[in-house]
């Protein structure tokens, strides 16, 4: 397979579909693959990276007993618990982030899904997150209903979150409190009730490449707009703490691999940059156009000033877009 030749397909019109022959994927010269991938983001994305910074509003005691969380319930972490945040403590922190030039906000929740008390919670502090900042808003806030999308919807979000986190086959090695099926559920409620979506995955839980490639089809057939690829970071008391980090480029290849398939999503540099060279700097290179930036849950997070400075040293633009 002529890399830079499927490169310039993709920018033409072509898509990788189901089925399709992809394993010259993972045998293709990494450094052309990057470079394949970076043209292609230039042509449909631009030189502008999204910056999204999230707040851990609720922490710890989940239901669900995702193998890679520290908050779920089944695993003993040791992590911070705490209830649901106020919401002028949220608002301070979308402030915070707005002041350092960052587009995105996001509400994020531990649970599989929001209690009636805390829902309320939820919708007040978007609604004064929307009245009184500029930020664009999302949630995260497990699998929700008809009517609560369409409360969110009026309090000002635009995105909802939910990562699928690895192939349809390799869910049930990963999760066995709620469905693959579930997930897709979720966030084609939130599509029908207006919702841009933002769903990844994360890498280098055991899964194959071919995992990874199904995943990344499966995001394109959903339309999906943001795909978050975060890269396992083995915490101490859950199921795959003794797991080895995936190499750099291990991680390289998959941020390429996933413009190929889904070319003009934004390609969102998650969870485990920080343990990457410069914060995953050649991932901007290979593909990736968005970030998150600043503290994320229950794991180190990125300097927003820091990221800043390294975005513009790659020539990349990350003033807000005017509307």
């Amino acid at each position: 397979m002529n890399i830079l030749k499927l490169a310039d397909e993709i920018i033409g019109g072509r898509r990788i579909h189901r089925g399709e022959e992809t394993g010259f994927f993972i045998t293709a010269d990494l450094k052309t693959l990057c470079s394949g991938a970076d043209r292609i983001r230039k042509h449909f994305c631009g030189n502008h990276v999204d910056l999204c910074s999230i707040i851990n509003a609720k922490s710890g005691k989940c239901s669900e007993n995702c193998r890679f969380c520290a908050q779920s319930a089944h695993n003993c972490t040791g992590i911070s618990e705490y209830p649901f945040l106020a919401p002028e403590t949220i608002l301070n922190e979308c402030r915070h982030n707005e002041e350092r030039g960052v587009h995105r906000f996001s509400i994020v929740t531990a649970g599989r899904t929001l209690s009636a008390d805390d829902f309320e919670k939820t919708v007040e502090a978007f609604t004064l997150l929307s009245r009184e900042t500029k930020m664009e808003l999302c949630g995260s806030l497990g699998l929700l209903t008809d009517e609560q999308f369409r409360r969110l919807r009026a309090a000002g979000v635009s995105r909802f979150h939910c990562n699928i986190e690895t192939s349809r086959r390799n869910f049930p090695n990963i999760c066995t409190t709620h469905t693959y099926d579930d997930k897709i559920a979720c966030l084609r409620r939130a599509k029908a009730a207006g919702f841009e979506l933002c769903s990844g995955g994360i890498i280098g839980m055991g899964e194959t490449w071919e995992d990874r490639i199904d995943m990344a089809v499966s995001l394109a057939e959903l339309g999906v707009r943001s795909i978050p690829i975060n890269t396992l970071t083995p915490i101490k008391g859950t199921p795959l703490e003794n797991l080895p980090r995936l190499t750099e480029e291990e991680v390289l290849r998959t941020v390429a691999i996933f413009r190929f398939i889904v070319p003009e999503a934004d390609i969102r540099l998650a969870a485990g940059r920080n343990f990457m060279t410069n914060c995953g700097a050649e991932a901007f290179l290979s593909g990736a156009n968005s970030t998150i930036t600043g503290d994320m849950l229950t794991t180190t997070g990125n300097d927003i000033q820091g990221d800043v400075r390294m975005l513009k040293n790659l020539g990349f633009e990350v003033e807000k877009k005017a509307p």
